[in-house]
């Protein structure tokens, strides 16, 4: 069976996607709160609560063909403070990497590493960040490719990810898995352009992955929208009209058009802050109803709730978006067990990876990759 250690580990949804061929040697995240989920779909047998820094090689066990890490975002964000690799969250990257090299220096390198994160990872501090990871990628023996999946080709929710797919030096991928150039739609712009600014040593050790296109998704928001939802509660009129008000007309004339149409519509809303026509920072409320949700985030730093719109019979109505409705956007299956209060379930999901974009790389590049490995090392043998 296929072996993996899952590091930033969360709710467990990099575990979820990987699926039921693969055996977690070994899991750690910090956050006790999103320990307790991950023990209650999981179990705790292998999952260690601990700060990645103080965590140490001995205790991980055996050799692990893959070590995942989804590691903090929010300095890497474009919505973040800009402090990178160096800040507190992100930079935990580092302590992350030291353990990896530490397996490598013990004869016990993970076969694979993938690290996912958010997009602005690739231009963070004019992309110094992303050269750096690449460079200590290439330094403890690793080839290595990058690429931007985005969650809403398979499940209606807008959610482009970061995802660097590192293999050990003296394994040798199928022809078939690599490209001789960037390929539509994985290979984004950000990704060519961070490409063409590392250095000509890490170029050398880069890979084209190649993917199958991209599948059809077969879902919708309004699918996984509840009428009768629960643990949220719909907004009062008064409520509904404030938001309203805090349209710009663009937006309203959303609504109005969803009115006239007369047919259930769902669409979802998120609080920004705009500058208004005399220079002022406002907060607006932007509503979309394209059958998408918008990229989940957690609720904190001032990150807004996602708020579900209902516009039905010439009514409309509002409410957040339900723990278990942002479970499905998150392609969580429907007995996943979510915390109690509402911001710890929001908050779990928001920080999550969405699980069919998991299984989609698992078994279309990491899987096959794997083959490759075992062909080669029985080959060695």
């Amino acid at each position: 069976m296929r072996t993996f250690y899952e590091f930033f580990a969360g709710g467990g949804m990099a575990r979820a996607g990987l699926g039921e061929g693969w055996l977690c040697l070994f899991a750690n995240d910090f956050d006790e709160r999103k320990a307790l989920s991950y023990s209650a779909n999981w179990g705790a047998a292998h999952l260690v609560v601990e700060d990645i820094a103080k965590v140490r090689v001995n205790t991980l066990p055996r050799e692990a063909d893959l070590a995942w890490a989804s590691f903090p975002c929010q300095d890497l964000s474009l919505a973040g403070d800009g402090a990178g690799l160096k800040g507190v969250r992100s930079g935990s990257f580092w302590p992350f990497w030291r353990l990896v090299d530490r397996l490598v220096r013990r004869n016990r390198p993970p076969a694979m590493v993938v690290l996912e994160n958010v997009c602005g990872a690739l231009t963070s501090h004019g992309g110094a960040d992303f050269t750096a990871i690449c460079t200590a990628l290439r330094k403890s023996g690793y080839r290595f490719g990058a690429m931007v999946l985005d969650a809403v080709h398979f499940v209606p929710q807008s959610r482009p990810r970061l995802f660097i797919v590192a293999l050990r030096n003296e394994w040798s991928a199928s022809e078939d898995l690599m490209g001789g150039g960037p390929q539509s739609p994985w290979h984004t712009q950000g990704v060519l352009a961070a490409f063409q600014r590392l250095p000509a040593k890490c170029k050398a050790n880069w890979i084209w992955w190649k993917l199958p296109g991209a599948p059809t998704r077969t879902t919708n928001l309004e699918d996984v929208i509840e009428r009768n939802p629960k643990g949220v509660d719909w907004h009062t009129g008064a409520e509904t009209k404030r938001l309203l008000a805090m349209m710009s007309d663009i937006h309203l004339a959303k609504v109005t058009a969803a009115l006239r149409d007369g047919r259930r519509t769902v669409g979802c809303i998120y609080k920004r802050m705009r500058v208004d026509e005399h220079g002022n920072r406002v907060q607006r409320a932007e509503v979309r109803f394209d059958g998408i949700s918008g990229c989940l985030r957690t609720p904190v730093g001032g990150s807004s709730r996602q708020i579900i719109i209902e516009v039905e019979k010439n009514q409309v109505n509002t409410r957040l978006l339900s723990p278990r409705e942002a479970a499905r956007l998150m392609g969580l299956p429907e007995d996943y067990v979510l915390p109690e209060r509402y911001n710890d379930a929001y908050h779990l999901a928001g920080d999550g990876v969405v699980v069919p974009v998991v299984r989609f790389l698992a078994r279309h590049l990491l899987e096959p990759l794997l083959k490759s490995v075992e062909g080669y090392r029985r080959e060695a043998a």
